[in-house]
């Protein structure tokens, strides 16, 4: 039996070798996009939190009558709130698109 006329082999895993390449390439920038979205969130956690630390510690600068301005006081606790209610919406939509991505059919 002659297999010298069988040369499609080669062709055959060179375009395996470099559909595989161009799959871990995708892999690698999914997974940098995704830590891009993690660190963004993290940072929102962090800047609400620190915004509701602020604004405790204007209150209790004005209960220790340390503060005479209600008005600082007011602007931190508006600020911690907002704050609080954007991480909530967004914690919500993400919620809501994974629940979204499980519900697919593949």
């Amino acid at each position: 039996m002659d297999i010298s006329s069988v040369t499609g082999l080669t062709g055959a895993e060179s375009a395996f070798d470099a559909a595989q390449e161009r799959f871990q390439i995708a892999a690698q920038e999914d997974r940098e996009e995704f830590e891009t979205v993690f660190q963004s969130a993290l940072g929102m956690v962090e800047e609400t939190n620190d915004l509701h630390n602020q604004a405790e510690s204007a209150m209790i600068q004005f209960a220790l009558g340390k503060s005479e301005n209600t008005h600082d006081l007011l602007i931190a606790q508006s600020k911690a709130n907002v704050a609080l209610q954007y991480t909530v919406a967004v914690k919500d939509k993400l919620q809501e698109a994974y629940r979204e991505i499980m519900q697919m059919q593949i």
